[in-house]
């Protein structure tokens, strides 16, 4: 265990003692401005943000025990007491994150609503009470952040509450906000032909096809391996999608066509689309550059992102009549219900109905 302390002589240094061992020295003295008292037989390091954060690097959470109760009333050391307490238990949040399984997607999304709180809160991030995070959630609502937004920032603090300060009537009341409804914005099908033939470059080609012939999310593209290919079968495996669920979904015979191109080109041997270093995957940003290039070479300005091309996807297979059961499979949604917003944007049974202007204007005709 590692034991952290103010030194009452001297409050801009923290006291540290443990029970020897070679590993827990390496580590304290990898501490700028760190100072063994040869006389307590402890450790001192410079008790400012910088030092309390390269403290929780190099030590695991769960071994320390911090004790700052002699100082909670200097005002010149609340900001760094309410750093230090929060550092170690953002720390233990992260640890939590990791044992539960969560993506680290999800977890650096939930840690940055933390951070946000913390710097909203004047508190102790372990004394939050019901009315603060009313009050920060309320913040959040004027300043005109979306649902989504809200929710996960809920999300977070509930984790937070439940898991870490295991305190969970906390928020346990507190409602969440109300999903607007937004309905996704679908590129037509000879939209996305003008996107993908105005992309010259084969490798840039390769991943929108992919994107749009699977339905694929583009941290999905990003992660497939030149083994997640089943020509044969005309198949492609996609390993830990959203929910950590393998799935498999369609390989277009046009997709095909371009993916051996690229691969007889480029040669990549592990991952299907490296990045600038063959051993690591091209990113998601780069990803979302090359989209927005192409359509801008297409001429499309509809208000889209690379995720449009997924929502194309399944819009068309729609329209095409495939059942939404098979489109809900290929797309990996764990209920019909996430599906069933493209039944919203299709146009496969609203061609069927004629305008009534029609019908007037060819009356008088």
């Amino acid at each position: 265990m590692i034991f952290v302390n103010i030194d009452k002589n001297n409050l801009s240094q923290l006291i540290i003692s443990f029970k020897y061992s070679p590993k827990n020295v390496e580590r304290i003295k990898k501490i700028n401005g760190r100072r063994f008292d040869w006389s307590n037989k402890t450790w001192t390091i410079p008790f400012n943000k910088k030092t309390i954060k390269k403290m929780f690097d190099l030590f695991n959470v769960e071994e320390i025990n911090i004790n700052l109760k002699q100082v909670a009333d200097n005002q010149k050391k609340q900001h760094l007491i309410k750093e230090i307490y929060f550092e170690y238990y953002l720390n233990k949040m992260k640890h939590i994150l990791s044992l539960k399984g969560y993506s680290v997607k999800t977890a650096n999304a939930y840690l940055s609503h933390l951070r946000r709180f913390n710097k909203y809160s004047k508190k102790l991030i372990h004394h939050m009470n019901k009315k603060d995070i009313k009050s920060y959630l309320l913040n959040l609502s004027e300043k005109n952040y979306s649902s989504s937004y809200i929710n996960q920032a809920i999300s977070s603090l509930k984790f937070f509450c439940k898991y870490i300060l295991e305190q969970e009537f906390i928020i346990s009341s507190i409602p969440r906000t109300k999903k607007e409804k937004k309905l996704p914005v679908i590129m037509s099908q000879k939209e996305v032909l003008r996107l993908l033939s105005s992309t010259d470059n084969l490798k840039h080609k390769a991943i929108l096809t992919m994107v749009y012939s699977a339905g694929l999310r583009v941290s999905e593209v990003i992660k497939l391996k030149i083994n997640n290919l089943d020509f044969e079968r005309m198949m492609l495996k996609v390993e830990q999608g959203k929910g950590k669920k393998d799935r498999y979904t369609i390989l277009s015979e046009a997709a095909i066509k371009v993916v051996k191109t690229y691969i007889k080109v480029h040669k990549p041997y592990y991952w299907l689309f490296p990045g600038q270093k063959e051993d690591k995957n091209i990113t998601v940003r780069t990803v979302q550059k090359i989209f927005k290039k192409s359509c801008k070479k297409a001429n499309i300005t509809k208000k889209i992102s690379i995720h449009s091309l997924r929502h194309s996807f399944a819009t068309h297979l729609l329209e095409e009549g495939i059942d939404i059961r098979y489109i809900q499979e290929l797309l990996g949604h764990k209920s019909t219900k996430t599906t069933e917003i493209y039944t919203h944007v299709s146009k496969y049974d609203l061609k069927k109905i004629k305008s009534p202007l029609d019908k007037i204007l060819k009356g008088n005709a």
